[in-house]
């Protein structure tokens, strides 16, 4: 029999092949970075910490919290400063941002749960790197100011969740629909929601990594390592509570002049409730941004349920890829 001829590399095919690997193991940690972290969802008896990054609070908001999660089948611990009150705010930046540093940090705790949101959030991360938050991924809950953490979380992988807080979990007892919808996302149980068709919504279907939440406290993050408009495809969700007409159409052109529309494959427009209107003009928020929006060719959803209204704040998983769908039916968002 004839003895098959080993192939030995030469300097150059050996030159070649160690760059091949190294073009090939770069380009698979880039994809890897760009991916979203599968959310480590909760189980029965997993630890809940409840901090207070933003504004201050009160016992009775935190102890509302506590029986409502604990209801639930969840162990809860509250960090050291959760209650105090610093000039409005709950402790001073380094008090907060220890609290949020610990309640990551800890082994035992499995899920972070902000009892409110006001203002401040964004002071926490002034002086913690995005390596920070890649290192420590757990699923952080809530909304309004929290949009500035959730961002962070996103921007480096992680899944969050944009939903209610101890006030609004404690007022009905947890049992209410909204409630259940976070009790049941927390437990890895929620798939998709199915929303009613709006006269202005725009149809198609867009994939994207889901970011979003209170548009002025995007519109803080813009330029920072923490501005999660600048992933490469996402589907964009926006509410906003007390921002007047003029404010929030400034806040839409900032994304559109920095040139991230390109970015955006699928918008979701939430609840925009107390705000001033500008006279003789739109009829309200939804057709403000339908003005614009409909200069590109992406699916648009009108009158999401998410916003600063309890009843009609679903949770959504924020850094999570999802699937919009626009139809003269309505609007499916799949998770």
């Amino acid at each position: 029999m004839r003895k098959k001829k080993s192939r030995l590399l030469g300097s150059c095919d050996f030159f070649l092949y160690l760059s091949t690997m190294k073009r090939f193991v770069t380009i698979l940690l880039m994809l890897l970075t760009m991916m979203p972290m599968m959310a480590q969802w909760l189980h029965e008896g997993d630890t809940i910490a409840i901090i207070s990054p933003s504004s201050a609070t009160d016992t009775a908001t935190v102890n509302g919290g506590i029986r409502t999660l604990e209801r639930w089948g969840f162990h809860t611990v509250v960090s050291r400063c959760a209650l105090r009150d610093y000039r409005g705010f709950a402790g001073t930046i380094e008090e907060r941002r220890n609290d949020l540093i610990w309640a990551l940090q800890n082994p035992s705790v499995k899920a972070v749960m902000c009892s409110r949101g006001g203002d401040g959030a964004v002071h926490l991360l002034c002086e913690l790197s995005p390596d920070f938050f890649r290192k420590y991924p757990k699923l952080l809950i809530g909304f309004s100011d929290i949009t500035a953490l959730l961002s962070a979380e996103a921007c480096v992988g992680n899944v969050g969740i944009h939903g209610s807080m101890c006030h609004a979990i404690a007022t009905y007892e947890g049992n209410d629909t909204i409630s259940q919808a976070l009790r049941r996302m927390l437990l890895g149980q929620l798939h998709e929601y199915h929303v009613e068709a709006h006269p202005l919504n725009q149809k198609g279907k867009a994939s994207g990594i889901l970011v979003g939440g209170n548009m002025s406290v995007l519109h803080g993050l813009a330029g920072s390592a923490y501005d999660p408009l600048t992933l490469p495809e996402i589907i964009l969700f926006v509410e906003d509570t007390g921002e007047s007409m003029t404010k929030v159409d400034r806040m839409l052109h900032n994304i559109e002049v920095r040139g991230l529309m390109s970015h955006v494959k699928g918008v979701i427009i939430g609840q925009f409730t107390n705000y001033k209107r500008i006279p003789n003009t739109f009829e309200d928020m939804n057709h403000m941004f339908h003005e614009y929006l409909q200069r590109y060719n992406i699916p648009v959803c009108y009158d999401f349920p998410v916003g600063h209204r309890h009843m009609r704040n679903f949770p959504l998983p924020v850094g999570s890829r999802v699937e919009m769908e626009v139809t003269g039916e309505g609007t499916t968002l799949r998770f």
